[in-house]
C-alpha cells in the first residue's frame, strides 16, 4: 500500500512510499500480541518481593496455652500467623517471572501490532530530519503540527540522534526509539507513531528475523 510522506511541519510532500503488505497489512493475530506483551511485562518484573515465613522469624516456640478447653483458637507459638507481627502464610518469595517465546510468534506479534496501527491511521511516515541543537520546543512544535498533543507519541528513527533524543527527553508522552529496538509493547502503548523514511527498511528487517 502507498502512504503519504510528511515533513516535520505536518505538511504533505509530493512523495509517497510503498509499505510492505506482509509487514503492515496482515490480518492481526490478537493472541500472538497478547503473549508477546505478556512476556515483555513479565521480563520487566524484578521478582524481589518477599515475606517472612515461620522459619524466618525470631521468637519462642513455646506453646502459649493448652490445646483445648480455653474457648479460644489453637495457637502453637508466638510466631503464629494468627498474631499481628506473626508469620505470613504462603507469602510471595523471590522468583523469576520471565519466559520464552518462539521467534516466529514474536515476529507475528510485531507485524500484527504494526498492521493495527496502519489500519487505525496511527502510523505516519515523515521525512528524515535532525536538530542542530537539543531544544524541547522543536519537538513540541512537531507534536502540534501533527495534532498529537493529547496522545502518546512514538518517534521511530533509523539511528540514534542525540539532539532528537535530548529534545524529547523531558516530554512525558513522547518516546524516541530506534527501529531496531521496536517491539510489540511500544507499538501498542503509543497512540500515534511517527516513522522516518529511512527506518522503514529497518522495521522490515527486524520483522523478518
Amino acid at each position: 500500500m502507498e502512504v503519504e510522506v510528511f515533513n516535520i511541519k505536518g505538511g504533505k510532500t509530493d512523495r509517497k512510499v510503498e509499505l510492505n503488505d506482509a509487514v503492515f497489512g496482515i490480518e492481526p493475530n490478537d493472541h500472538a500480541i497478547y503473549l508477546d506483551v505478556k512476556q515483555h511485562m513479565a521480563n520487566r518484573r524484578q521478582g524481589t518481593h518477599a515475606t517472612l515465613e515461620v522459619s524466618m522469624l525470631s521468637g519462642s516456640t513455646r506453646k502459649l496455652h493448652r490445646q483445648k478447653g480455653t474457648g479460644g483458637s489453637r495457637k502453637g507459638h508466638i510466631k503464629s500467623p494468627l498474631f499481628r507481627g506473626g508469620a505470613r502464610v504462603f507469602g510471595p518469595q523471590p522468583r523469576d517471572y520471565s519466559f520464552k517465546l518462539n521467534k516466529k510468534l514474536k515476529k507475528l506479534a510485531r507485524i500484527s501490532a504494526l498492521s493495527y496501527k496502519v489500519k487505525e491511521n496511527g502510523f505516519t511516515v515523515i521525512e528524515d530530519f535532525t536538530f542542530e541543537a537539543p531544544k524541547t520546543r522543536q519537538v513540541t512544535d512537531m507534536i502540534k503540527n501533527f495534532n498529537a498533543e493529547n496522545t502518546r507519541l512514538l518517534l521511530v528513527t533509523s539511528s540514534t540522534d542525540p539532539n532528537v533524543v535530548l529534545s524529547a527527553r523531558n516530554l512525558q508522552k513522547v518516546k524516541v526509539i530506534n527501529a531496531s529496538d521496536l517491539n510489540t509493547y511500544e507499538i501498542l502503548n503509543a497512540g500515534r507513531m511517527l516513522v522516518t523514511e529511512s527506518s522503514l527498511k529497518e522495521i522490515e528487517k527486524i520483522t523478518q528475523n
